[in-house]
């Protein structure tokens, strides 16, 4: 395993629409298990390929609970329903948050690292997690669905400020 660079706001590599994948192989099984670490080196809760500088459609969530790593190729949101709105950052837009309307419920079909079709139901955190790694995989990013006004970036200066409170 490796750990990745992410690439960040600006890269033209984000805006573009990502390849389905033909065949799970070593190679993509091998892209999975980087993503994977790469999000837990950055403390991300999700990661879609086209952010390490891959094109394919793959994506990884881990909400550090007993599921672990959620490990996602060609995922296609084919249900969702309700809203939520939520707190978004991404972990190439370092240090920035906005408000976010997103599902409160998403089914998505995907294969999994062994080729196999599967079904994920996500609510919550979950189903934010699925669609906005989902919107990755189209050249869509966070900013540009977020509630107008609500872009905060937080700087280094705000971290230790918080750290001195506590």
């Amino acid at each position: 395993m490796a750990i990745r660079n992410i690439i960040h706001d600006g890269d033209e590599g984000l805006r573009k629409k990502c390849k389905p994948v033909e065949v799970v192989d070593d190679r993509v099984r091998q892209l999975l298990d980087d993503m994977v670490e790469t999000m837990h080196e950055f403390n991300g809760v999700g990661l879609a390929a086209p952010q390490v500088g891959v094109l394919k459609r793959i994506i990884v969530i881990d909400l550090y609970d007993d599921r672990g790593p959620i490990k996602l190729v060609n995922p296609v949101i084919i249900k969702q329903q309700g809203e939520q709105e939520v707190e978004e950052g991404c972990l190439s837009f370092p240090n920035q948050y906005a408000k976010i309307v997103r599902p409160a419920e998403v089914v998505v079909t995907a294969l999994n690292e062994d080729g196999k079709t599967i079904k994920v139901t996500g609510k919550g955190l979950l189903a934010q997690a699925l669609a906005h790694e989902v919107d990755h995989l189209d050249g869509t990013l966070f900013v540009d669905k977020m509630i107008p006004g609500t872009l905060e970036v937080v700087t280094e200066e705000d971290n230790q400020k918080e750290k001195k409170k506590k």
